[in-house]
C-alpha cells in the first residue's frame, strides 16, 4: 500500500451544518506497514464544549482556550499530510469536519478519504460491532490510548487498516494492495467483492 495519512477528529458535535466545530486533530503517516510520523493538536475553536462531550472525550473548555486557534492547527495537519490519501474511521464524519474547518483557512482538499469502517463492514463481516474499539478488542490490535482522543485512535484505525490489507492480502493472495482498490472495495455491496478483486487481479 502507497503512504497513507489516518486522521481522527474530536468535535463538539456531529455536525460542522449545525455549527459544531473541531476541538483536537491528529494525523499518523503509514509507510511500510507502520506508522513513522505523527501529528497531533488541540485547537481552540472559540466555542463552548457540551459537558457529556467533555465526559467522553476528556477534553475541557480550558484545554481548548489555552490551544492554538483552529486555522492554524488545520494549515499545520494540512502541510504534515500534504498529498498523501487521507484515511479515517467513519470518514463520512471526519472528511466533513476536515472540509469545514479547512475552509476557514481558505483551503480545500485535494485528495479523497479511506473509509476503514466501510471496509471492516466488508472485510470483517462477522465482527460483532465495526465501531473501532470492537473490532480493536475482534482483532486483537492494541490500544494506543484512551478512547476519544485524537491521536490513539488515529493510530488504532491505522493498526485497523493495516489488519484489513494484510487479510486482503493472505485472503486474495494479491501481492500489493492499492489505495485505488480500498476506495473500490468500500463503494462495492459485499457479494461482489470478490468480483472487484478479480478484476483487480486481471482475472
Amino acid at each position: 500500500m502507497e503512504v497513507v495519512a489516518v486522521i481522527d477528529f474530536e468535535t463538539t458535535g456531529l455536525s460542522p451544518a449545525q455549527g459544531d466545530r473541531a476541538t483536537e486533530v491528529a494525523a499518523v503517516i503509514v509507510a511500510d506497514g507502520q506508522v513513522v510520523d505523527r501529528y497531533q493538536s488541540l485547537m481552540n475553536a472559540g466555542v463552548s464544549i457540551p459537558p457529556f462531550i467533555e465526559a467522553l472525550t476528556g477534553i475541557s473548555n480550558a484545554m481548548v482556550r489555552s490551544a492554538p486557534p483552529a486555522a492554524q492547527v488545520m494549515r499545520e495537519i494540512a502541510n504534515f499530510v500534504g498529498d498523501y490519501p487521507l484515511v479515517a474511521h467513519n470518514a463520512s464524519f471526519d472528511s466533513k469536519f476536515w472540509d469545514a474547518e479547512l475552509a476557514r483557512t481558505t483551503r480545500t482538499r485535494r485528495q479523497d478519504f479511506v473509509c476503514s469502517l466501510l471496509l471492516s463492514r466488508r472485510l470483517l463481516p462477522q465482527a460483532p460491532s465495526h465501531k473501532l474499539g470492537a473490532l480493536v478488542e475482534y482483532a486483537n490490535l492494541p490500544v494506543a490510548g484512551r478512547y476519544h482522543r485524537a491521536l490513539a485512535d488515529a493510530e488504532m484505525a491505522a493498526s485497523l487498516l493495516l489488519r484489513l490489507t494484510d487479510e486482503l492480502r493472505e485472503r486474495h493472495q494479491l501481492p500489493h494492495v492499492s489505495v485505488e482498490l480500498l476506495r473500490k472495495l468500500q463503494r462495492v455491496p459485499k457479494h461482489q467483492i470478490e468480483r472487484c478483486i478479480a478484476r483487480e487481479r486481471g482475472g
